[in-house]
C-alpha cells in the first residue's frame, strides 16, 4: 500500500436499486459493463445499505458518518426551498478530509437544503435568485460546487456554482407527467433537465483534469441526479436496455461511471484514488416495476420492497470500491456494511482519530478493503429508516422492524394496511431474505435484545463507542413509541 494521502471519489447514483447492476444481478436484464468492470478491478459489496430508504437522509449520514434521524429531518426528504440538514459546524467528510490537506468538490444533486435569500428579507417572500445561498456545499466543507439544490423533478429549475445561481429563471416551466416526471416551476434560460446529467459530468471531468496538473490530494464527490424521475435517457441508450426507459436511463448512468473512471486512468490517477459507487436507496416505483418484471428485470433483485420501504429493497444497495494500491481485483465482500461508514474509513486511511462529536455511527471498511480476516464483524449492527420514520435493526442475521408493514410505499402499507397485524417484525435473513415469515412470536429474547441494543443506540446518541452525545430535537419521537411504553 502507499503511504501517499488516496485521492477519494465517491459516485452517487439516485434510485439505482441492487438488481440493476449486472455484476451483482446477472439475471437481470439490464447490462452495466462499466460497472461490472470496476467491480473486476475491486471489490463488490453484497451486503452494503444506505442509512434510509429515501434520498435525503442517506445523503445526510453518507457526508456526516451520523444516522439521518439525529438530524432535525424525522421522516420524509426536503424539497428545493427548505433549509439546511446538516447542522453548523458538524464534520463531514469534505471537512474532514479539507483539514487534511484534500481539495474538495462535489457536482451534482445537493437535496440536502440550504438557505436562499428572500426579497424584503420576509420567508414568506418569493426567493431573490440574484443574491448568494447560505448553508449550502462550500459552508459544509466542500471548496467548490456545481449543481442543483434538490431532486431533478423538484424546483426551483436552477444550476448553482458555489453559493450562486448561474442565471435567474425567467418563466416557469409546467409539470410533466409519466417517467419523464416533473414539477412546476421557476426555470432558469441555460437549464434543460435532460442535459443536466451530461453537464454535470463534463463538469466533474474538467474539475479531475485541473486537480491531475498538481501534486494536491482530493477529494470529489459527486451525486448523480439519476436515473430518479425525471427519466430521460439521452438519445444513444434509448431502446437499448430491452426494457423500458428507466432501464435505459440505468444505462447511461452506467456509462457516466465509465468516463470518471477512464478519467481517472487518462489522467495517471489510477493506483492511488479510491474510487467509489453506490446509490442512495432502492429503486423507485416511479420506473415502472410492473413494466420491468414483465421483462425479466427486477431492481431489488430478490430483495422485499423498493424505496422508501424498511424492507431490504428499500436500503441494500449497490457498493463497489476500486483502490488498486490497495484493494486486489475481482473481490467480494458479503460482510455488512453502510454508507454512513464513510467518514470512519477516511479517517482510518490517514491514521487519524475522529473526535467524539463526529462520525458517532461510522465503522472503518478499511480492514475489509485490505482483506484482513476478522473474527467478528466490522459492525455490531445497523440501523435504517424508512420515508415515515420507521425504524429497524439488524443485528448478524435477525433484522428487527419497528413498524407493522412497509413503513414506505410498498404494501403493506402504513394505516389501514396494516391494521390488524403485529406491531412488530422479525426475519432471519439468513434463511428468509425475501423477509415473509414473520418470526416475532418465536424468538422473544432476539427481539428484547435487538429492542434494547436500538434504544440505546438512540438514548447514547451514537452506535459506536465514546463519550455520549446528543440528537437533534430530542428522541421521544412518534416513531419511537416503543421508548414511551
Amino acid at each position: 500500500m502507499s503511504s501517499k494521502r488516496p485521492n477519494v471519489v465517491f459516485i452517487l447514483a439516485d434510485d439505482m436499486g441492487y438488481g440493476d447492476v449486472s455484476c451483482l444481478n446477472p439475471a437481470g436484464k439490464i447490462r452495466t459493463p462499466c460497472l461490472d468492470r470496476l467491480a473486476g478491478a475491486g471489490m463488490a459489496f453484497s451486503d452494503a445499505h444506505a442509512s434510509s430508504a429515501v434520498c435525503t437522509p442517506s445523503r445526510y449520514s453518507l457526508l456526516t458518518g451520523r444516522y439521518n434521524w439525529r438530524s432535525w429531518l424525522k421522516e420524509g426528504v426536503t424539497f428545493g426551498y427548505d433549509r439546511p440538514v446538516i447542522e453548523a459546524g458538524r464534520m463531514t467528510v469534505a471537512s474532514f478530509l479539507k483539514s487534511h490537506g484534500y481539495a474538495t468538490a462535489c457536482f451534482g444533486k445537493w437535496h440536502l437544503g440550504w438557505s436562499w435569500q428572500r426579497e424584503n428579507g420576509s420567508a414568506d417572500s418569493p426567493v431573490d435568485f440574484s443574491q448568494a445561498i447560505t448553508d449550502g456545499p462550500t459552508a459544509r466543507g466542500f471548496d467548490s460546487f456545481f449543481g442543483i439544490s434538490a431532486s431533478l423533478d423538484m424546483p426551483p429549475y436552477v444550476y448553482v456554482e458555489n453559493d450562486r445561481a448561474t442565471a435567474i429563471p425567467d418563466r416557469d416551466t409546467p409539470g410533466c407527467s409519466g417517467k419523464a416526471f416533473w414539477r412546476e416551476g421557476p426555470i432558469a434560460p441555460d437549464f434543460e433537465h435532460a442535459e443536466v446529467l451530461p453537464t454535470l459530468c463534463r463538469r466533474a471531468v474538467q474539475w479531475l483534469e485541473k486537480q491531475a496538473a498538481g501534486a494536491q490530494p482530493f477529494f470529489l464527490y459527486f451525486p448523480l441526479p439519476a436515473p430518479h424521475t425525471p427519466i430521460l435517457p439521452a438519445e444513444l441508450f434509448r431502446g437499448c436496455s430491452g426494457t423500458n426507459a428507466y432501464g435505459d436511463f440505468c444505462l447511461q448512468v452506467d456509462a457516466v461511471v465509465g468516463e470518471i473512471a477512464d478519467s481517472i486512468d487518462r489522467l495517471g490517477l489510477r493506483d492511488n484514488t479510491v474510487l467509489i459507487f453506490a446509490s442512495d436507496n432502492g429503486c423507485a416505483p416511479m420506473a415502472d416495476l410492473q413494466e420491468l418484471a414483465a421483462a425479466g428485470h427486477f431492481p431489488s433483485y430478490h430483495f422485499r420492497g423498493h424505496k422508501a420501504d424498511i424492507y431490504e429493497g428499500g436500503h441494500r444497495v449497490p457498493l463497489i470500491v476500486r483502490w488498486p494500491d490497495t484493494i486486489a481485483p475481482g473481490q467480494r465482500c458479503d460482510d455488512t456494511v453502510c454508507l454512513v461508514d464513510l467518514l470512519a474509513t477516511c479517517a482510518d486511511i490517514l491514521g487519524e482519530k475522529l473526535p467524539a462529536d463526529a462520525g458517532e455511527d461510522s465503522v472503518s471498511n478499511l480492514p475489509l478493503w485490505r482483506g484482513q480476516p476478522l473474527d467478528r464483524s466490522l459492525r455490531e449492527a445497523t440501523v435504517h429508516h424508512s420515508i415515515d420514520g420507521s425504524f429497524s435493526i439488524r443485528k448478524g442475521r435477525w433484522k428487527l422492524e419497528m413498524c407493522p408493514g412497509s413503513g414506505g410505499w410498498s404494501s403493506p402499507r402504513p394505516g389501514k394496511e396494516c391494521e390488524g397485524l403485529p406491531p412488530m417484525q422479525l426475519y432471519d435473513l439468513q434463511d428468509d431474505v425475501g423477509e415473509r415469515r414473520n418470526r416475532l412470536a418465536e424468538y422473544p429474547e432476539v427481539v428484547a435484545d435487538l429492542q434494547d441494543l436500538l434504544t440505546q443506540y438512540v438514548v447514547n446518541g451514537r452506535s459506536t463507542p465514546g463519550e455520549a452525545q446528543g440528537n437533534y430535537g430530542g428522541c421521544s419521537w412518534r416513531q419511537l413509541w416503543w421508548l414511551q411504553q
